[in-house]
This record gives structure tokens, C-alpha cells and sequence, in this order.
């Protein structure tokens, strides 16, 4: 059918369920009791990785469909792991929050073999893209 065996659907199916279920233990319980001084940042944070945790649930049940939000959790980890911690590393500025957070970020490792790599470039770049405009018909 799609040429993805059924071990690495249920791989990807693993790793939704470890990421909805991680963020539904950190993130959630975050977002129902705030307090209302919560900073702006915080709340935009969670409530994003909230909704990244409900998507997850849904790639439970269609891993192909949902593989972006896997992708977008390597990618906004990688982004930071580069662009924030690495700099901070670097000057030796790395303090025990920061470090937490590196480590969490680094998880997403994980998923790197997970993901049905030729799967992605044959959906995601080479397969033509949606049309752009109209089409006159004949």
C-alpha cells in the first residue's frame, strides 16, 4: 500500500503515545492551574505544546497522516537546541533550568529513526505540490 511496514506504524504509534502522554503529565496540568500572573510567554507555550499533545493523540490512530507533528517536534527542539543552548554552552552559561530543558529537547533524538524518512521526502518534497491558481476549464 503505502510501503511502510506495520513495525514502524506502530513504532510512530509509540512515540505519539510517549508524546501525548508526556506532555499530557508536564504541559496540562500546567495549563488548568495557572495562576492568573502567569507570564504571556508561558501561557503561549503550553497552550501550543497542549495542542501539539491532542495532535499526537490523533497520530495514534493515523501515524502517516500526522508524521508533521513528529517532524515539528525534531525541528523546534533542534532550532533551540542550536540557537539557545548551544550559544549558552559555549560561554559556559548553562544554568540548572536550562540544562533540564536541554535534556528534555534531546529526547527528541528518539524519533529520529522512527520516522519513515523516505516516506517524508517522497510526500513532503518530491511529490508535487498543491495548484496555485485556478484552472481555466475547457
Amino acid at each position: 500500500m503505502n510501503g511502510i511496514s506495520l513495525f514502524r506504524l506502530y513504532a510512530l504509534r509509540a512515540a505519539y503515545l510517549f508524546l501525548a502522554a508526556g506532555l499530557a503529565a508536564t504541559v496540562w496540568p500546567l495549563l488548568i492551574n495557572h495562576s492568573p500572573q502567569w507570564l504571556l510567554m508561558n501561557g503561549v507555550v503550553c497552550s501550543l505544546l497542549a495542542a501539539v499533545s491532542v495532535l499526537a493523540v490523533v497520530g495514534i490512530r493515523y501515524p502517516l497522516q500526522m508524521l508533521p507533528v513528529l517532524l515539528f517536534e525534531i525541528v523546534w527542539k533542534s532550532i533551540w537546541l542550536i540557537a539557545v543552548a548551544l550559544p549558552l554552552w559555549w560561554a559556559n552559561q548553562l544554568d540548572a533550568r536550562t540544562w533540564e530543558t536541554v535534556r528534555d529537547c534531546l529526547l527528541a533524538a528518539i524519533l529520529v529513526p522512527l520516522i519513515p524518512w523516505r516516506y517524508v521526502i517522497a510526500q513532503y518534497l518530491t511529490r508535487p505540490g498543491e495548484r496555485w491558481r485556478h484552472e481555466l476549464r475547457v
